[in-house]
């Protein structure tokens, strides 16, 4: 006898886990102003999380999503879409509560539709960002202020324009790039930040000025008294204690440009090279007898206080 055996399983071929595990649902949006409660919730506009209703917790946790929650928010009407994370959960069902400038990037009014789906991204290594107002250049130190804002943020993606507070003023700068995709997560992440031009900004014109050309009148021996009679030692007039005054105050007494000493100038000057000329007196030529008398060690000749020789009787 054979025996024949079959078997059949239908889950040979498991669905994959990304479908498995994928939260995806639609929400009524509203600005984080619209959130009733006695606690100011300024703190959720700035950064890039949302507040979601408990129901979405309870949904994500039987589906064991991967931490950190991030989401990818679609305006199906507009075809705009964006990535962020999850604050709080303590919305009302089927609401959700994103900031402003979230809002704005996706084209979306108080009470409008949104698709909320769970995402895994990249961590981000780079971005770029370009403020959108030149005012933004008043900051001291723009990459700790920046470095500071996105610690309220969870994700980026390239073309949002974010909005960060400082000194109760709010600046806002495009995402021009991120690396290594379009839409990452800058959680615990070591990311090199760079600033393009902000928008509007011109780079103030140089003016270099031609060097001037020496005239005739600098050789002319004439107008070197005209520079040197700015300022002459001891040409003013004394005055009295009993304020009278007595004789005639001095005039200044004109300078012969035969007195005016001008240096050498040098030609072998070089650009770049400094060279220090000192006056130095020429040495004394020697004669003769300078000659004949020179230096001759223990040479001279000594002497006593007590005379040589007794007294004559």
């Amino acid at each position: 006898m054979f025996e024949i055996k079959f078997s059949f399983n239908m889950f040979d071929h498991p669905m994959p886990r990304t479908f498995q595990n994928r939260f995806s649902t639609q929400y009524r949006c509203y600005s984080v102003s619209m959130l009733a409660g006695p606690n100011d919730r300024s703190d959720v506009e700035k950064g890039g999380k949302i507040i979601m209703p408990p129901s979405a917790l309870d949904q994500l946790s039987r589906l064991n999503i991967t931490y950190p929650m991030l989401f990818k928010l679609t305006n199906k009407n507009s075809d705009r879409m964006t990535h962020c994370g999850v604050l709080e959960f303590v919305a009302d069902e089927g609401i959700c509560y994103l900031p402003h400038w979230m809002m704005q990037n996706l084209l979306l009014e108080e009470g409008g539709l949104v698709q909320v789906e769970s995402v895994n991204l990249m961590v981000a290594t780079y971005s770029k960002f370009q403020p959108q107002s030149p005012d933004f250049l008043d900051i001291t130190n723009p990459k700790a202020v920046l470095e500071n804002a996105l610690r309220n943020f969870a994700c980026l993606t390239t073309g949002d324009v974010v909005a960060i507070n400082y000194n109760e003023k709010i600046y806002e700068l495009r995402v021009m790039e991120t690396k290594p995709d379009k839409a990452v997560s800058i959680i615990e992440c070591d990311m090199n930040v760079d600033f393009d031009a902000p928008l509007g900004y011109k780079e103030p014109e140089r003016c270099y000025k031609a060097p001037e050309e020496p005239t005739d009148e600098e050789g002319d021996p004439n107008t070197w008294t005209e520079m040197d009679m700015r300022f002459r030692a001891f040409t003013g007039s004394g005055n009295r204690l009993d304020g009278k005054k007595k004789g005639i105050e001095p005039s200044p007494v004109p300078i012969d440009p035969s007195d005016i000493k001008r240096g050498i100038p040098n030609y072998e000057y070089k650009v770049g090279r400094i060279t220090f000329i000192r006056n130095s007196r020429p040495l004394p030529r020697k004669t003769t007898e300078d000659e004949d008398s020179e230096f001759i060690a223990f040479s001279g000749e000594g002497k006593s206080l007590r005379k040589k020789g007794g007294r004559k009787i």
